[in-house]
C-alpha cells in the first residue's frame, strides 16, 4: 500500500504513515499562478494499493480540488485501487434540502469523489449515517468514540459522569458513548436554532444536578452551542462540564468564545489540522485519531473486517 498526502492535514498524514511504518509517497501538490491545482506523483503507483488522506475543511473548495486532481492523477497513473481518506468530509451539513430550491451539496461532492476515480472512501464521524447511501462505492464510517472514551475514563473516571447531547438529532451518537462508558446516565439539550450559527437553549432533558457532564458532538463550528449548554447545564446544577467533538471546525470567534465559556475544556481530534489560535488555547485540547485511521487502512489493504475494530 501507499499514502499520498494532500496540503490539508500533512500532519496527520506523517502520523498515518509512521503509525503503518510506511513512508509518504514522493509527490508534489502545488498551485499554478492563477491559484489552479496541479498535481505529480514522482514514484510509480502502477498496481498499487494507494490511500490518499486529505480533509476537505477550510479552505473547503481548494482542499475538495486538490482531493479530486490527486485522485484523477493516481487514476491516470494506473493505481489499482484508491481510496480517498477523508477524515473530515466537508459539506455534510448539506446532507438534505434544507427549503425550497437548496441544494444537497453532501451528495454532489460525492458523485464528484466518484467520477474522479475513488474506489472506495474512508471517513470519521459523518455528520449523518444517509450520507454513505450517497456513494456509490463502498464507503467505510469510523467512529472517534473508542477513543473519546478512553480518554474520558483516563482523566474523569471518579466523577459521576452524565453523557449529554446538545441537540435531539445526536442522541444516538450520545448513547453510544454513554454505553462504553458502563451505561453513564443520559441527557439532552433541548434547543431552538432560529438561523444557522445560533441557537438558543431551551431546557434540558434528564437529571443532572450533582453530575460531571460529558457533552458529546460530530462538529464543533461556531461553538455557540456547547457554550450555551454548558450555562444551561450549571444552571441545573451540573458540577462540571466538558465537551468531547471529532471534528474542530471552530471557525470565527469560536476559539475566543470557547476561552471564555464555562467549559472545562474542549477536546477535539486532529482530523482538521489546528491552526494557530487552536494550539494557543488553554481549554482546548487535541487528541490524536492517526492510530484509528491507520489501523481501518491496513485492514482495508489486507481484506481484513474494519468494523471490528469498533467491537
Amino acid at each position: 500500500m501507499k499514502i499520498l498526502a494532500g496540503n490539508s492535514n500533512p500532519e496527520l498524514a506523517s502520523a498515518v504513515a509512521a503509525y503503518l511504518e510506511l513512508p509518504l509517497t514522493k509527490a508534489a501538490v502545488r498551485r499554478f499562478a492563477d491559484e489552479e491545482v496541479f498535481v505529480e506523483i514522482h514514484e510509480n503507483v502502477r498496481g498499487e494499493d494507494v490511500f490518499v488522506i486529505q480533509p476537505t475543511s477550510a479552505p473547503s473548495n481548494d482542499n475538495l480540488m486538490e482531493l479530486l486532481i490527486c485522485i484523477d492523477a493516481l487514476k491516470r497513473a494506473s493505481a489499482k485501487r484508491i481510496t480517498a481518506v477523508v477524515p473530515y468530509f466537508g459539506y455534510a451539513r448539506q446532507d438534505r434540502k434544507m427549503g425550497p430550491r437548496t441544494p444537497i451539496s453532501a451528495k454532489l461532492v460525492a458523485n464528484l469523489i466518484t467520477v474522479a476515480g475513488a474506489d472506495r472512501v474512508l471517513s470519521v464521524d459523518l455528520h449523518a449515517g444517509q450520507i454513505q447511501g450517497f456513494f456509490d462505492i463502498p464507503t467505510d464510517n469510523l467512529y472517534a468514540a473508542p477513543v473519546m472514551s478512553a480518554d474520558i475514563e483516563a482523566r474523569y473516571g471518579g466523577k459521576p459522569l452524565t453523557v449529554v447531547s446538545p441537540d435531539v438529532g445526536g442522541v444516538v451518537r450520545a448513547r453510544a458513548l454513554a454505553k462504553r462508558l458502563g451505561n453513564a446516565p443520559l441527557a439532552i439539550v433541548d434547543k431552538r436554532r432560529e438561523k444557522a450559527g445560533e441557537s438558543e437553549v431551551m431546557n434540558i432533558i434528564g437529571d443532572v444536578r450533582g453530575r460531571f457532564c460529558v457533552l458529546v458532538d460530530d462538529i464543533v463550528d461556531s461553538a455557540g452551542t456547547l457554550c450555551n449548554a454548558a450555562v444551561a447545564l450549571t444552571a441545573a446544577g451540573a458540577i462540571g462540564v466538558t465537551a468531547y467533538v471529532s471534528h474542530g471546525v471552530l471557525s470565527g470567534g469560536a476559539v475566543a468564545r470557547v476561552e471564555a465559556s464555562e467549559l472545562t475544556e474542549l477536546v477535539i481530534t486532529d482530523s482538521i489540522g489546528a491552526v494557530e489560535a487552536v494550539r494557543a488555547a488553554k481549554k482546548i485540547r487535541t487528541m490524536t485519531i492517526a492510530p484509528l485511521l491507520a489501523e481501518a487502512m491496513r485492514r482495508i489493504s489486507d481484506e481484513a473486517s474494519v468494523s471490528s475494530l469498533f467491537d
